[in-house]
């Protein structure tokens, strides 16, 4: 855990006022979503229940959550309103951890859960449960006891979950945690199709999302498929706009026109405007959210845009001037500052003075062959999608050229990355 970072008991988050940025109350928290994992590592705190002034309650991802200080909690303002509906690995705290019945691991003693701490971990958005208040005797959070209580550490305890026991797509989602998207997609690929949409159901909505961006198409219909229609709009919102876009296409017209239907007006205009490119062109190919910066921002403000964990390394690898609006299509495109200048001048340089102006731009009806050959020849990671009348529309990265022109089983083939495997060439 970072050093300082605030620890949070979960019983003091009860009821809390939740508010967006602007200081207009959204609504309260009525719970915490965790997710248990194997072993007797902490579990994960997903995001909070939280009841709207109509009363609908809705889920809260913490990685919308600003702050959590002073008997309040702050979003960032954008909520998904659709109402929350629990999914097989996730538990709630209040409604099912408080109040339980666990065993401490060093002495057997059955002992009564009180309380849950949380801490965000350091240098990340994801949050963890790591410690347990608990009461000796028969006396529960809920009922009266005289009983000792103590603190202890997460892994001090035992009983909370079947997951512990490693009991079906729980235990199995728990064993892939660790795993890069690209390696869970190809898990995914040679799984049943059963078990395959047993694992998809159960991971949260970013998750899945990085996954089906690795798969192969046949497994992106297919999964997509198998899920309500609400939650694939918002795992379909959670993807690569390029790569949301080209799923959908794939759909049939009526399935098509009902997702869309489901996301947010701007997510959906956005797949509707990638959509009228043809596949294999720059515009097919480009991604809708790229770093952009006004002329005006500095160094130091395109470095904080960089380290943005989110990002791809190919979309960190540079930022792109232009003047606003900053959303694509942006106002005339003035230039790239490519990541490693940014690291050779002052923080307090304007970005405006390092644009790279020479490096020439790809059309959006530009074909694969031209974009491939433009990669090529500049030996660039990502390169800028500007229309006639000079706006970015967008960015095409290497990994999206590298997609289109490998064959379609590219993803059934054996890579042997030892080092006697290199050795040989193999």
């Amino acid at each position: 855990m970072a050093a300082g970072a605030p620890r949070i008991f979960v019983s003091h988050l009860a009821g809390v006022a939740v508010f967006d940025p602007n200081g207009d109350q959204v609504g309260r928290v009525r719970d915490l979503v965790v997710m248990l994992r194997v072993g007797r590592r902490p579990p994960r705190l997903l995001g909070l229940v939280v009841e709207l002034t109509t009363r609908r309650r809705i889920f809260l991802p913490m990685t919308r959550v600003t702050g959590i200080e002073s008997g309040q909690v702050i979003t960032t303002g954008v909520v998904n309103v659709r109402r929350f509906e629990q999914r097989p690995t996730e538990r709630l705290v209040f409604g099912e951890l408080l109040d339980l019945r666990v065993t401490l691991v060093e002495s057997g003693e059955e002992v009564t859960v009180l309380d849950l701490s949380v801490q965000q971990l350091p240098a990340r958005r994801e949050w963890e449960v790591d410690k347990v208040f608990v009461r000796k005797g028969k006396g529960g959070a809920f009922r009266r006891s005289k009983g000792e209580t103590l603190t202890v550490e997460w892994s001090a305890v035992t009983g909370f979950s079947l997951v512990e026991q490693g009991q079906g797509a729980e235990s199995l989602l728990a064993t892939f945690e660790q795993l890069r998207p690209a390696d869970l997609a190809n898990v995914l690929h040679h799984l049943s199709a059963k078990r395959r949409a047993e694992v998809a159901a159960a991971l949260d909505d970013d998750r899945l999302a990085d996954v089906l961006e690795q798969l192969p198409e046949d497994d992106q219909i297919e999964i997509l498929g198998k899920l309500r229609k609400e939650r694939a709009a918002d795992v379909l919102e959670a993807m690569d706009p390029d790569d949301a876009a080209d799923l959908l296409a794939e759909l049939p017209e009526d399935e098509k026109e009902r997702l869309l239907s489901l996301m947010q007006p701007a997510d959906a205009a956005e797949m509707r405007r990638l959509m009228a490119y043809e596949e294999k062109t720059a515009g097919g190919l480009m991604t809708t959210e790229p770093v952009v910066l006004r002329p005006d921002a500095t160094v130091a403000d395109a470095l904080a845009q960089v380290r943005n964990p989110d990002l791809s390394p190919a979309l960190a690898a540079q930022v792109y001037v232009c003047r606003p609006p900053d959303e694509t299509p942006t106002g005339k495109y003035l230039g790239t500052v490519h990541f490693q200048r940014l690291l050779r001048d002052p923080p307090y340089t304007l970005v405006s003075a390092l644009v790279d102006d020479d490096l020439q731009s790809l059309a959006p009806d530009a074909p694969l062959p031209v974009v491939a050959g433009f990669f090529a020849t500049y030996d660039m990671v990502a390169a800028p999608v500007v229309d006639e009348s000079g706006s970015l529309l967008g960015v095409v990265t290497v990994d999206d050229v590298l997609d289109h022109m490998l064959p379609d089983d590219w993803r059934e083939t054996e890579f042997d990355l030892s080092d006697e495997g290199a050795a040989h060439g193999t």
